[in-house]
């Protein structure tokens, strides 16, 4: 067990958020059950956390920060916390995505990260690895509140047709998937685009990848391989990705006729079955 009392407040971020939760209850005066109880969690919830043995929630800290008066430090800390509990190979990626002014992405065989559902987000991260996968979901899922931000980013996802017919975690999570993007249809910062089958070679056979552009920074390319990411601000290949990019955008569907399609595979190949 650890000793919270040789935690090292430097060692992560976690152990940071666990430190400090620790410091502001002691000087409010409370024993770990006495804030479990004002929070609406257990003392041992709250043991953990300042332990560095279990990951905060966003509620927990909201809670935790009204409870204890630290002016919202620990839901500041919240989404560092987050990216570092990530792939250390994609913390980077992560990082790109909070500073982006425009995200386009090019997915062949499942949805963006960004926009996955809750279910769709355990089929992926637990189809050959089920060990701690609430917490690696609630990481996961906590990147989506970029979306959140006073200025969030312009959001682009060409999405190949394969995609929406991969049924990942089964006919019930997909349809969820599929009608968690139609909510997006009418949104001008988060557009989706389908890629149909019917365009056969297109400029993405070499797979999928990113493209995030800043408001001052060099525009930034993202390739991903097993278990490993590549970024680079190389001019040379940023040019020939933002040309590919623009290509499979004019070669996909539009953004209503996308919804068209998406609308049909949800019912069609997902919907209920009639017996």
């Amino acid at each position: 067990m650890v000793n919270i009392n040789t935690l090292d407040p430097s060692a992560s971020p976690l152990d940071y958020y666990g430190f400090e939760l620790r410091r502001y209850r002691e000087a409010a005066g409370l024993t770990q059950r006495q804030l479990g109880d004002i929070i609406n969690y257990t003392g041992s919830m709250v043991g953990q956390v300042e332990t560095a043995r279990k990951l905060p929630t966003l509620d927990f800290s909201q809670r935790s920060d009204a409870a204890l008066c630290t002016g919202g430090l620990l839901t500041r800390l919240h989404p560092l916390v987050m990216r570092s509990q990530l792939p250390a190979w994609f913390q980077q990626v992560a990082e790109l995505e909070v500073r982006a002014a425009e995200i386009c992405t090019f997915q062949m065989g499942m949805i963006h990260g960004l926009l996955q559902t809750p279910e769709y987000v355990r089929a992926v991260l637990g189809a050959l690895d089920g060990t701690d996968l609430d917490d690696r979901s609630v990481v996961r899922l906590a990147r989506q509140r970029i979306f959140e931000k006073e200025q969030p980013p312009v959001f682009w996802m060409v999405l190949s047709e394969a995609a929406l017919n991969q049924e990942i975690g089964g006919s019930e999570i997909m349809r969820g998937q599929l009608a968690h993007l139609l909510t997006f249809e009418n949104n001008p910062r988060i557009n989706i685009q389908v890629l149909p089958f019917s365009a056969g070679a297109h400029a993405g056979l070499t797979g999928s990848f990113n493209v995030y552009r800043f408001a001052d920074d060099p525009t930034i390319v993202y390739t991903e391989g097993y278990g490993s990411g590549h970024t680079t601000a190389n001019p040379d290949t940023v040019k020939d990705c933002s040309l590919r990019y623009d290509h499979l955008r004019a070669a996909a569907l539009s953004i209503k006729d996308s919804a068209g399609l998406i609308r049909e595979v949800m019912e069609d190949r997902y919907g209920e079955q009639v017996a």
